[in-house]
């Protein structure tokens, strides 16, 4: 049900809702609840993965043995398809990318009222609990796998071979500008396309729970008894859930893209050719 406090009707609800808590100023502005979460979902990943690779057993596995087996099975099974080269750290990064980015997109099923009514009541005014609807945490994450691309394409081609790649192909060394613009409109794609896939349609998702959940806004649990709140209350329910059962696939597809272009991106800067 949608919080009384965004006493500014529907705009002020949405606005209240999309705002980060910050910290600092100009460049240097935080955003302390993206940063939270997304760390706070880190430590759960690795902590968890951690427990069953520590509590493993090589009878029969519990529960979660089990689906970390078959996670890590899975995870396998993708990189030795898309990936054709000798690394040791491609498989646990393509784990990383789609456990974690799975459980920042998976916040966005959490009620959106629920935490940042909790976090009002603690004093906090603003709090956004969906980490990969911030740009700020896509691009963090698309950065890196940015420099893992020059980093692996180096480590494949050498610096000279980097280099070379660079200025003098596609169409040799008369024509150096114009390889140098291709080169560089092509990597920085790259990243662009991992950081604005990932938000554009989390933040989409997300956009639609706040509008699903205006059916109720100013509605209080006593007020559920006239006739017109208790329809509204049920339309919402009736389309959040319908939506949220949909976005299970939503989140769980942009996890995986996210870590397959991942994949892809670092085969084709350790092709030499």
């Amino acid at each position: 049900m949608a919080s009384e406090s965004s006493s500014g009707g529907s705009a002020g609800y949405i606005e209240h809702h999309l705002t980060n808590l910050t910290a600092g100023e100009g460049f240097w502005t935080f955003h302390v609840d993206s940063l939270f979460y997304s760390v706070l979902l880190g430590v759960l990943f690795a902590g968890s993965f951690y427990f069953a690779a520590r509590r493993a057993t090589a009878g029969v596995p519990g529960r979660w043995q089990s689906f970390v087996e078959m996670m890590v099975d899975f995870v396998n099974t993708q990189v030795k398809d898309a990936y054709h080269g000798p690394s040791k750290l491609l498989a646990p990064l393509a784990l990383t990318i789609f456990c974690w980015v799975f459980l920042m997109n998976f916040m966005d099923l959490v009620p959106v009222d629920l935490l940042p009514r909790i976090g009002e009541l603690m004093g906090i005014k603003y709090m956004k609990v969906v980490p990969s609807t911030d740009l700020n945490i896509t691009f963090g994450l698309s950065i890196a796998v940015f420099l893992l691309i020059i980093v692996f394409s180096i480590r494949a081609k050498g610096l000279g071979g980097f280099g070379r790649e660079i200025f003098f192909k596609p169409f040799g060394k008369w024509l150096l500008p114009f390889n140098v613009t291709l080169k560089v409109v092509e990597e920085l794609a790259k990243p662009m396309s991992l950081a604005l896939r990932l938000f554009g349609n989390l933040y989409a998702g997300e956009l639609i729970f706040i509008l699903i959940a205006l059916f109720t806004l100013g509605n209080t649990l006593t007020s559920l008894v006239t006739s017109a709140a208790a329809f509204s209350f049920l339309v919402q329910f009736v389309l959040g859930l319908a939506w949220a059962l949909f976005h299970i696939l939503v989140i769980t597809l942009q996890a995986f893209i996210f870590m397959m272009l991942t994949i892809v991106y670092l085969s084709m800067a350790s092709e030499e050719h």
